[in-house]
């Protein structure tokens, strides 16, 4: 049982003259329902996302033709349409990820400087709800596929909006002797969620569904709307308990000034706190590889190791159970030794538990238990000391604005494990060489980690020191071509191009970033008679926006040719 105690600082009741009375103690109530919201929106990424919906139902043969859906397992066939399946899967899903990118940073300076950041989380949480019972309506039938990836899809963005907002809270349930072990409970509530999600569908698959119908995709379509009832009715503590966090609003401004304003105030964090903006960055690279380790989880149990559905299910569910008690506990251990040292061990454990699977595979099942358990172990701790050392290491006034690059900068690395892990088993022939892919990019994100120097005890006092002496169109053309750039870049790498409509849609993006080429111009004349800064910016953006404008048309041409 948790001792909520631990998670309060205790009331001064007598302090000396002169000195300054202690901060009145957070209630445990609103800890605990700050965390219960972790619970409550789980069971859209354990049970939805990662071991039931997507893998075992939409992915699955129950959308192939008939005659295909029929054929032997190995029949190439069959392969070829469940791969099929997984590509076109996969694109919605890079889709999902690029709408996060330019929303996340928006969405999250929005609610900062408005003061709305609970007004954000229960609209978000309310949406992603309703997606999940919209999910209700994806039957059995081929035609029903690209709804429900769609609809998948919109979840993912939902999910991540609401997170921005949640993760922001952080600072006002916590004290910065506490904050590793509030963000650890959060991490660890989500877990134990998703377990006891887990257990009553696999209660629900061994008793036959109690002899109901289960023909037509129903019992993945009522545990949908059992996983929307759920984040509804879990969701209320939050609503309830957690005020809302007001400050001055500094005055509105546009949607897209938003943008500028933010490249123009990471410039800023570059300039003053170099190793929080790296980190940044190296979070990136390594948080997609963690995801990574849940993403595929299932589908190498399945496909590498031959697990049945009723393994699967039960794999998740120890894989839960050891994610979540392992990061409470390293909560705790995350206050006392420091976010960073946690960061480097559970990520160091992970790759060489990855090369471990792969190697000690033809010694069977037992193999994928001891590793697959011993990675979902590191996962949790890994993810939540991430939050808590950003939250450390970030000014009070840029909490939203820099979390939602957090999340942004997570999802930009998206298609990075995906890639690879889709690489490796196309260029070896195996399942199992895809867990190497998502080991290469946690050795990737542990090398970044390594060199970045950040001391996880630090807590900003004073606000991020604004822009000055910089000339506006210089970061204008930057936030042009970083934007449109990623995004082409993002559907290039993960082959959407190559879907109907997907080529027109890069070559736009790609020639979006090529508009950089004017305010860099601009910007490259204003300087040299001004003499403000951004010369450097300017001339990088002229570059990426004629490379862009190259990439449009080759990539034009190839489609039309």
């Amino acid at each position: 049982m948790l001792d909520m105690s631990d998670f309060v600082p205790p009331t001064a009741t007598a302090v000396a003259e002169g000195q300054p009375a202690a901060p009145d103690p957070i209630p445990a109530k609103r800890v605990r329902s700050w965390a219960l919201w972790d619970w409550a929106t789980q069971p859209f990424n354990s049970v939805i996302l990662t071991f039931v919906f997507a893998p075992l139902y939409l992915v699955s043969t129950s959308f192939l033709a008939p005659h295909i859906a029929d054929l032997p397992a190995d029949a190439p066939e069959r392969v070829r349409g469940l791969a099929e399946l997984s590509s076109r899967y996969g694109a919605w899903t890079a889709i999902a990820g690029l709408l996060i990118f330019y929303l996340a940073p928006a969405l999250g300076a929005r609610a900062e400087t408005s003061g709305g950041r609970k007004r954000w989380l229960i609209a978000a949480t309310g949406g992603l709800a309703l997606i999940q019972f919209l999910l209700a309506f994806v039957q059995e039938d081929p035609r029903y596929f690209t709804y429900g990836a769609i609809v998948l899809a919109l979840g993912s963005v939902v999910s991540e909006i609401a997170g921005v907002n949640y993760n922001a809270m952080l600072h006002q349930v916590s004290t910065p002797a506490t904050v590793g072990r509030v963000s650890g409970l959060g991490w660890g509530m989500g877990y134990l969620g998703g377990i006891v999600a887990l257990v009553i569908v696999v209660v629900l698959t061994f008793a036959d569904w109690f002899g109901m119908d289960t023909s037509n995709g129903l019992p993945f379509r009522l545990i949908a709307v059992g996983a929307a009832v759920w984040t509804i009715v879990f969701s209320i503590p939050l609503v309830v308990n957690v005020p809302e966090y007001r400050r001055p609003a500094p005055g509105r401004r546009g949607f897209l000034a938003g943008y500028v304003d933010l490249v123009a105030d990471m410039i800023a964090l570059y300039r003053q706190s170099r190793p929080t903006f790296w980190f940044l960055f190296a979070s990136a690279v390594y948080r997609d590889g963690l995801a990574g380790v849940f993403a595929f989880g299932g589908v190498l149990a399945a496909a590498g190791f031959g697990f049945s559905t009723n393994e699967v299910l039960i794999f998740g569910i120890a894989a839960n159970v050891v994610a979540g008690v392992s990061t409470i506990f390293v909560g705790r251990l995350d206050d006392r030794v420091g976010a960073r040292k946690v960061i480097i061990f559970a990520l160091a454990l992970l790759v060489v538990m990855a090369v471990f699977v792969f190697v000690a595979a033809p010694l069977g099942d037992i193999v994928f238990w001891i590793g697959g358990l011993v990675l979902s172990a590191c996962v949790g701790p890994a993810q939540a000391s991430s939050r808590a050392l950003l939250s450390k290491v970030t000014p009070e006034a840029m909490q939203g604005e820099v979390f939602g690059l957090y999340a942004t900068t997570g999802r930009v690395a998206s298609p990075l494990s995906p890639a690879l892990w889709a690489a490796f088993i196309a260029w070896f022939g195996a399942t199992r060489y895809g867990v190497l892919g998502i080991g290469i990019v946690l050795a990737l994100g542990l090398g970044l980690l390594l060199m970045v120097k950040i001391d996880s005890r630090q807590v900003a006092s004073h606000a991020l020191e604004p822009l000055t002496g910089w000339n506006r169109s210089a970061v204008a053309a930057l936030t042009i071509a970083l934007f449109m750039g990623v995004g082409g870049l993002v559907l290039l790498l993960t082959g959407a191009h190559d879907v109907p409509g997907g080529a027109y849609a890069t070559a736009a993006l790609l020639l979006l970033a090529a508009l950089a080429v004017v305010p860099g111009q601009r910007a490259l004349a204003a300087v040299r008679t001004s003499g403000e800064e951004g010369a450097g910016i300017a001339r990088a953006s002229v570059v990426v926006g004629y490379a862009a404008l190259a990439a449009a048309v080759t990539v034009t041409l190839v489609r039309v040719l």
